[in-house]
């Protein structure tokens, strides 16, 4: 158990690295700096695709396609296949064990069904050029990969000593479920370069609500940066996307600030702290963006941030539902002798 437990926590590391690597290759443009999928024109390597890729960038030279883009993508591809490798490895340990407390081998192989559609998200990003619902459902299958992991890890671990009210793993509940919405809000702005459709703070465009339109900017099936009827899409729109996602910031700060609290009065003062200092940055990150214009390292720390805030919530609700399970078997253990 202790390779199995190793591996857990190698692959959570290299998974959050993958998860903020994907968001530089967007970030920069590089989603199609190979446009087919696994290989880049057909070749495993940047180099061995060499001639097709001079060959594009003298064709448009404004173009996706360019070396360091290419190479971007594809350092991307080969990072995303060595985890997989190692979610491959994890699910095989899990069965192995599976008779040992904490293994989880049907968690595991969910994992791995996780893993296969993830790579299939993967793929179409490529093949579906870029488009919005598939690229937000890519980083949501990353994050949930993420999620899995973790929960694995955590069964490894004992369950802590305090335990909790109902009323605050209730809280746990709801306040990952707000972070899992308000992360696919962000995934939506990234997606669709909304970013900067508000570059004033804590106005938009001198309104507390500004002039949108909510439509077409959350229509889920369209081509990137037009309308569900092919026209380009207008600023009102990426306006809607934006500000939707700036409520959802103040909503969920105030659901895991609560939380946050919450946990430190019950015991779980590590937890409590880490949650909100995590939470503080992160919202720290997403006004730095708007501040400076979204420079690539801010930006694609704000999907770190995201990612470290699933790492935590799931460490937390699997820690306070552990906490209550044991309560009421020792409970049921010993109404018996009652």
């Amino acid at each position: 158990m202790k390779t199995y437990r190793t591996l857990l926590l190698a692959t959570i590391a290299m998974t959050f690295a993958l998860i903020v690597l994907g968001a530089y290759v967007r970030l920069s443009d590089a989603g199609l700096g190979c446009p087919d999928w696994p290989g880049c024109y057909g070749h495993v390597t940047v180099i061995h695709a060499s001639e097709h890729i001079t060959a594009a960038q003298e064709a448009n030279p404004e173009g996706p396609v360019t070396f360091a883009k290419a190479w971007k993508e594809m350092i991307h591809r080969y990072f995303a296949g060595i985890v997989g490798l190692f979610i491959l490895a994890i699910a095989a340990l899990a069965w192995r064990h599976r008779r040992e407390a904490g293994a989880s081998p049907v968690l595991a192989t969910v994992l791995v069904g996780v893993l296969f559609l993830q790579a299939m998200f993967g793929k179409w990003t490529v093949t579906m050029l870029l488009k919005p619902a598939i690229v937000t459902g890519h980083l949501i299958g990353g994050l949930t990969v993420l999620t899995l992991l973790v929960w694995l890890y955590a069964c490894t671990r004992g369950p802590a000593a305090p335990t909790v009210s109902p009323a605050t793993r209730a809280l746990a509940v709801v306040a990952f479920v707000v972070l899992a919405m308000q992360i696919s809000l962000g995934g939506w702005v990234s997606t669709n370069y909304a970013a900067l459709a508000c570059t004033d703070l804590p106005t938009c465009h001198g309104e507390w609500v500004p002039q949108m339109d909510i439509r077409n900017g959350f229509h889920i099936v369209r081509e990137l940066g037009q309308s569900a009827d092919g026209e380009t899409l207008t600023m009102d729109a990426l306006t809607a996307i934006h500000w939707m996602h700036r409520v959802g910031a103040i909503v969920a700060a105030l659901v895991i600030g609560a939380l946050g609290f919450a946990l430190r009065a019950a015991g779980h003062r590590p937890f409590g702290t880490a949650l909100l200092g995590v939470l503080a940055l992160q919202i720290m990150l997403g006004l730095a963006n708007v501040w400076f214009s979204l420079p690539l390292p801010l930006a694609a720390a704000h999907n770190g941030g995201a990612a470290a805030l699933v790492i935590l919530m799931v460490l937390i609700n699997y820690r306070v539902r552990a906490t209550a399970q044991q309560r009421v078997s020792g409970v049921l253990n010993e109404s018996p002798a009652a």
